[in-house]
């Protein structure tokens, strides 16, 4: 079978990522079809990033204004990083701190799976829908 016709066959096929993919619950980080339709965990996430106005300093995209590159940075940052930063902040860098904020630290998971797909590629749209 020649590359073209492979191609057109893995289309159709639902994306399912992990940082390693899968969790230790080998349940996927994040589900997405189509680069814009998530499972319900991450649109809580994304919903959690709107809430939140993150877009302030790091863009509509994630792709950073005041704020750094959240697309560039969760290729390198680990989820234990990620917690660390949301929760406490980054005073001297200009990062608030979100852990007294209930909603941010209810859903720092699932912010943390839309942003990882995000930053994986999967997730091709900074707006996103559920999987119906």
């Amino acid at each position: 079978m020649q590359v073209k016709q492979l191609a057109a066959l893995a289309l159709p096929f639902v994306l399912v990522f992990g940082a390693a993919g899968a969790q230790a619950q080998d349940k996927p980080l994040y589900t997405v079809q189509e680069g814009y339709k998530v499972d319900a965990n991450t649109m809580k996430g994304f919903r959690t990033w709107r809430a939140a106005a993150c877009d302030r300093c790091h863009g509509a995209n994630q792709e950073g204004m005041v704020g750094p590159s959240l697309v560039n940075s969760l290729k390198t940052l680990s989820k234990e990083e990620f917690v660390k930063t949301v929760t406490n902040g980054r005073l001297d860098k200009g990062m608030q701190s979100f852990g007294t904020n209930p909603t941010v630290m209810e859903n720092i998971d699932h912010l943390y799976a839309y942003l990882k797909g995000r930053s994986d590629g999967a997730i091709t749209r900074a707006k996103v829908e559920e999987i119906k």
